[in-house]
């Protein structure tokens, strides 16, 4: 087991605490069948308290847009204002898998790596989710199980606070222009659609997304989402014979067909899949959302003419019914840019080192608005949070794994100084 006792000494562990905790109890679910930008009216709240908290330690440089965009900017250390400029972001919304409504967060101190009860019927158990043991001895951020924590990504927002508080309260460690981008909508796939990227001056950026203490992710899912549109026919179901098309039996066709073996819950590592995410309709209208993930362009391109021949076997099935699909693209695997760009990379894994922690690449089951951001132009991997089961009421983070969190931010800073 590690020994976390001199980690949860420091000051930013019970600074990035408290700010988890605060930020986590600000409902800011976003909804993804709404296509304004932000999507929910409560993601204002935090955005509108962070810049209020940017303010009070110090920053001039502070634009919130009318589309919740958050960008403020913390002027280089005398004599380096010619260094190039970083960003460090995070998004200030909520997935919308569990409740984000009052959620209550509870701090356990010195975890002792067992079974812990969050309420009565919601226990957070290490043979379910085995991390938990080697947290022995931290300390730990939990729900009462009827919400999500939200540490996706609050954990990353007050990451990137403590760390810009620590940064000016220490005017002595050097470092370069810094930008500061809070977004609304990540979990929506909309994150950047509307972002300012020509007001930004980062050469280069980190999102603060990540999950277990270590982990760099460089690589993400080649990301599209299929709308499927059934039309029926409809008839009095007592006269139906050759006459009707039943449109919900069509969509449950069209999901029964899609590759079981290829599931999220089926797949990890490098393996995408098809995942069918919202099915609503009747008799003559039907609709399913579905998403597909994989990390090569070619594998993405043998999803889509997978579905698509799919929607002719239900047409095949149902003469008089027909299905119309429509292809959207969300985000692309971003490793082909970074790898063009080596050295933003390389001092992510050297920050972490000097943090006292052993990094590690891995692939983002996922997508991130620096996966987005890459695509635009500006290179941006993804850091860890130490955050635990996003998007789950079993939702936790670890306090030393978030302190080592702010560490890295500000070796990456000092780096990029040099």
């Amino acid at each position: 087991m590690k020994s976390y006792a001199d980690i949860l000494a420091k000051p930013a562990a019970a600074k990035t605490t408290e700010r988890l905790v605060r930020y986590a109890t600000l409902e800011t679910t976003s909804d993804r069948h709404v296509a304004e930008i932000p999507s929910t009216e409560t993601q204002w709240k935090l955005s509108r308290l962070l810049v209020e908290e940017l303010k009070g330690l110090g920053l001039a440089d502070i634009t919130l847009d009318e589309h919740c965009y958050l960008i403020a900017r913390l002027p280089a250390s005398p004599g380096l204002e010619g260094k190039p400029s970083i960003g460090f972001m995070a998004h200030v919304d909520t997935a919308s898998d569990v409740s984000g409504k009052d959620v209550k967060p509870r701090v356990v101190k010195n975890y002792d790596g067992k079974a812990l009860e969050l309420s009565p019927g919601f226990t957070l158990d290490p043979r379910e989710f085995p991390d938990l043991p080697e947290h022995a001895g931290d300390s730990i951020v939990v729900t009462d199980g009827t919400t999500l924590l939200g540490a996706d990504d609050k954990a990353g927002i007050a990451e990137i606070m403590t760390a810009v508080e620590w940064l000016i309260a220490h005017p002595e460690v050097k470092h370069g222009p810094i930008e500061i981008i809070f977004t609304p909508d990540e979990e929506t796939g909309k994150g950047m659609d509307l972002f300012p990227v020509k007001s930004l001056r980062s050469i280069a950026c980190y999102t603060m997304d990540g999950g277990k203490g270590g982990e760099v992710e460089a690589e993400c899912f080649n990301a599209y989402e299929i709308k499927a549109d059934f039309t029926g026919k409809a008839i009095h179901i007592g006269s139906a014979r050759g006459k009707l098309a039943n449109a919900v039996s069509m969509a449950g066709s069209f999901i029964s067909m899609l590759p079981r073996s290829e599931a999220p819950e089926s797949t990890d590592g490098w393996y995408g899949y098809f995942c069918p995410l919202e099915m609503q309709g009747g008799i003559e209208k039907a609709h399913v959302d579905v998403f597909l993930r994989d990390f090569s362009k070619e594998g993405m391109e043998r999803r889509i003419e997978a579905v698509r021949a799919i929607a002719k076997a239900v047409e095949a099935q149902h003469p008089l019914g027909s299905v119309t699909l429509t292809v959207n693209k969300q985000y692309v695997n971003m490793r082909e840019k970074l790898d063009a760009r080596p050295e933003v990379l390389e001092r992510a894994m050297e920050a972490a080192r000097r943090a006292g922690v052993d990094p590690f690449i891995k692939p983002i089951r996922g997508g991130t608005d620096g996966a987005r951001l890459t695509e635009l132009g500006i290179p941006t991997p993804n850091l860890f949070t130490g955050g635990y089961n996003y998007h789950s009421r079993f939702e936790w983070a670890s306090v030393a794994e978030m302190t080592q969190a702010v560490e890295t931010i500000v070796e990456l800073a000092k780096l990029w100084a040099q």
